[in-house]
């Protein structure tokens, strides 16, 4: 698998596969690189609409496509990378810092987010501008 930027990395989760159908167990710290304490999932997406766009001050975050496909476009104020989901064995680990957007859903499809910390406005960054400000301060060290 290609090398992501901004801290963020694929994560295959183990499966187990059987005549019945297949299962996918998440665990904190185990397959996850953080506590999960909240999990959430979009569906029912337009077409052509886009979700996320934002990035967190705090929270961790693991993107995975539990049904269908969409695109992550990740973003850590200097460059952009798409990596396309479509599986639900893998998800993409997107650390505080990191802005994150969602698009180009499958019809049907579903993302599926695990979070580290219970929702919190405060700790978003919704507008570009002021992240690419954050995500400065943040390789300076400030």
């Amino acid at each position: 698998m290609k090398e992501l930027l901004g801290g963020c990395r694929y994560i295959e989760f183990p499966r187990t596969t059987e005549r019945s159908g297949s299962l996918t167990p998440v665990e904190s710290f185990k397959d996850v690189p953080f506590e999960i304490n909240r999990v959430f999932y979009l569906y029912d997406i337009p077409g052509g609409e886009n979700r996320g766009g934002h990035a967190h001050q705090e929270c961790h975050q693991l993107l995975i496509a539990a049904s269908g496909a969409f695109d992550a476009k990740i973003d850590d104020g200097q460059n952009s990378q798409i990596i396309h989901l479509d599986r639900p064995y893998y998800g993409v680990y997107v650390p505080p810092g990191v802005w994150a957007e969602e698009l180009n859903f499958s019809s049907g499809s579903i993302c599926l987010v695990l979070a580290s910390h219970p929702y919190e406005e405060a700790d978003y960054i919704r507008d570009y501008k002021r992240f690419l400000s954050y995500a400065e301060n943040l390789r300076e060290g400030k």
